[in-house]
């Protein structure tokens, strides 16, 4: 049975560091044994079909392991399907149709996540901005964009991600993912 996939890729062509050229990640996941493939953005996402049988984290694995070997360099990854990618996408807690996509983003991670993570963050301190979790994501509505935003600063402290693989989406990007692993 073929699954179709989106691979997200953490930290990659961000100030020069850490090159992954779209091209390369295409022939990498072709590579791989890998169908389809496609990438969006020079931020490390790509589509692609998978008739292996093998779950996300092993696919995930591999793919990082390819990276390594081909850059030098290790590459966090999460591989995640299609349907869990439309669940995110369906589950927002935003208005997202009246938002604009700069506002809205969603932090996927590499396993669930418990309010307890989050129990020292004072949710008060932050507004307008907010954030809420969903399955292995966050959601988070940062009106003055990303780069402004101080809750998201504050949820990528280290202390807050230990132990789990963390990326993050503005909602263009969370919905051309949507699309492209639609089966």
């Amino acid at each position: 049975m073929t699954t179709r996939y989106a691979a997200l890729l953490r930290g990659i062509n961000v100030g020069g560091h850490k090159k992954v050229p779209m091209a390369r990640l295409r022939t990498l996941l072709t590579e791989l044994g890998h169908g389809d493939v496609t990438t969006y953005l020079q931020s490390g996402n790509a589509a692609f079909t998978s008739e292996s049988g093998a779950g996300e984290d092993v696919l995930a694995a591999e793919l990082e392991k390819a990276i390594e070997q081909h850059f030098g360099f290790r590459v966090d990854c999460l591989v995640r399907g299609g349907p869990y990618l439309r669940a995110v996408a369906d589950a927002c807690p935003f208005p997202a149709a009246e938002l604009e996509a700069k506002q809205l983003h969603v932090t996927y991670f590499s396993e669930p996540v418990t309010p307890d993570r989050f129990a020292g963050l004072d949710p008060a301190a932050f507004l307008p901005e907010e954030f809420r979790l969903g399955d292995r994501a966050l959601y988070l509505y940062a009106p003055e964009g990303l780069g402004r935003s101080k809750l998201a600063e504050a949820l990528a402290r280290p202390a807050l991600t230990k132990g789990v693989i963390a990326t993050t989406r503005n909602w263009n990007t969370v919905v051309k993912l949507v699309e492209l692993t639609r089966d």
